[in-house]
């Protein structure tokens, strides 16, 4: 228990507070049972340490601990809790729940018998919460972290404070909006650079070491090898054939897949390989985009398979291939606050009502011409004029 709480408080004691993410003053601290889900990386933990920072500065009526800390190899969560709430802790934030079997039901039982106790958890964004909520029986308050926005990414490194966009002033106010920000600085020398490596935040300390694609690399590695199978029961073989996937995928994307052709290179059946899609869009390494619809045809095969972000498709795709990092870098940023499908025609439909054709600075209006709410997304363009829009502004929505 000792070795539980002084890791704590270093950990507190190394936290720092100047930069908060999106996610922060939208959550409602308040709340008895509240639950934080998002991929590997993506700040989960740090926002934790940072709420207890600075919302207490008596570091004895809160306590944080992982999950998968070798503590609870012969302890249980039920065990801590009890021992916390008898020494005054009021307030318990369980990180990495997805690493201990049967948290959800614990959880329950927690939560019926400290009634004045309030818990924050976070797990994998590989959880399907809606049936932890059967456990669980009563429904906590979810939210789910993103990795950093090219907004949040100049925030942090001092570079631009811009103020958050909606997409209707995006869309209205597109030029005055970006030569605002293109008077202040250099704005596609820095989105080159968060283009490969401004999307986890963990950047900050691999920057110096010049480690984050090595580190990137680690993260996947990390959860096919341990997060997927402490959520779902594969073997050894199904998770090698996760990886093989993954990187047949990142030398292709943007494509639109051929299922049996799939099936054949990484040697399985149909019915696995949409499982193993499945598991990889939960895991927030790739992203299926299927056409507008309901029933069987909005849950069928993909219409076009992107990697989750452009992060990965510099550490795990072909770099060369700007098409998929433009894509991947839109669909990502869309699809935090808007609904994204695949079109007729052009690029990516955005909430049933805006078409975007998504190319270079040369990229014409061919595809969607006379197409109503239609706009070409360019790459290496600084301000736009008309319908044609920089691809970085699309960086500023949350």
């Amino acid at each position: 228990m000792q070795t539980l709480n002084l890791a704590y408080l270093r950990l507190v004691e190394q936290t720092k507070c100047d930069f908060l993410r999106y996610l922060y003053p939208k959550i409602n601290w308040n709340e008895r049972l509240i639950g934080i889900k998002g991929a590997r990386g993506v700040g989960k933990t740090t926002m934790l340490l940072q709420h207890i920072k600075l919302t207490f500065p008596d570091l004895t009526r809160a306590f944080y601990v992982s999950l998968d800390n070798l503590w609870f190899t012969n302890h249980t969560m039920t065990e801590l809790v009890e021992y916390l709430y008898t020494h005054g802790v009021t307030h318990i934030f369980v990180d990495e729940v997805h690493r201990y079997k049967m948290w959800a039901r614990e959880l329950k039982n927690i939560y019926d018998s400290f009634p004045d106790l309030h818990i924050v958890f976070t797990g994998s964004s590989l959880l399907q919460l809606d049936q932890a909520q059967a456990d669980l029986s009563r429904r906590p308050r979810m939210y789910e972290l993103q990795g950093m926005s090219f907004r949040e990414y100049m925030k942090l490194n001092r570079i631009a404070d811009v103020p958050l966009l909606t997409l209707d002033e995006l869309l209205q106010n597109h030029m005055r909006l970006a030569a605002d920000i293109a008077a202040q600085t250099k704005v596609l020398l820095h989105f080159e650079r968060y283009i490969s490596e401004g999307y986890y935040p963990f950047r900050q300390e691999a920057a110096s070491t010049g480690s984050y694609m090595a580190r990137l690399a680690e993260v996947v590695n990390t959860v096919i090898e341990n997060d997927i199978p402490a959520v779902e029961e594969i073997t050894y073989e199904t998770v090698q054939k996760t990886k093989r996937l993954l990187m047949v995928l990142a030398q292709m994307v943007p494509f639109t897949p051929n299922i049996a052709t799939l099936c054949q290179t990484v040697a399985t059946t149909r019915n696995q390989l949409l499982r193993l899609l499945e598991l990889l869009e939960r895991a927030a390494l790739i992203r299926q985009i299927r056409t507008q619809g309901k029933g069987l045809k909005a849950i069928g095969k993909p219409e076009k398979i992107l990697l989750a972000n452009p992060n990965l498709m510099a550490t795990l795709g072909q770099p060369s291939d700007v098409g998929g990092m433009r894509e991947a870098f839109f669909a990502s940023q869309l699809a935090v606050e808007h609904k994204i499908n695949h079109p007729l025609n052009g690029d990516i439909l955005v909430d049933a009502a805006y078409l975007f054709e998504i190319g270079g600075a040369g990229k014409g209006f061919a595809q969607i011409r006379n197409l109503p709410d239609s706009y070409v997304v360019a790459d290496d363009l600084e301000i736009g004029f008309g319908n044609k829009i920089p691809l970085w502004l699309f960086g500023l929505l949350y």
